[in-house]
């Protein structure tokens, strides 16, 4: 239990190459994640001043009117299939 299996050793010794070996690919992810990071802050700054030029828009869809509800039923029959439908 004490000591460690061939297994082991392996996995240790693939996490030391990515973190040392390679000529600074990890300084190189670094860099790119923070890129990602200052773009998504950036365009979320953007879409508040977007929300904020147009106070009229609620983000919100009105809901259907009754006409619209009335269309929909008159168009099933009693079974629930389409009216234009022949097969019984």
């Amino acid at each position: 239990m004490g000591s460690l299996s061939i297994w082991h050793w392996l996995i240790v010794l693939a996490v030391v190459l990515v973190l040392f070996g390679g000529g600074g690919k990890i300084s190189t992810l670094m860099g790119d994640v923070a890129r990602g990071v200052k773009s998504f802050k950036k365009n979320m700054a953007d879409d508040e001043s977007m929300e904020n030029s147009n106070p009229g828009q609620g983000g919100h869809i009105a809901p259907p009117g009754p006409a619209a509800g009335a269309q929909r039923d008159a168009s099933f029959s009693a079974s629930g299939r389409p009216s234009g439908s022949s097969t019984p």
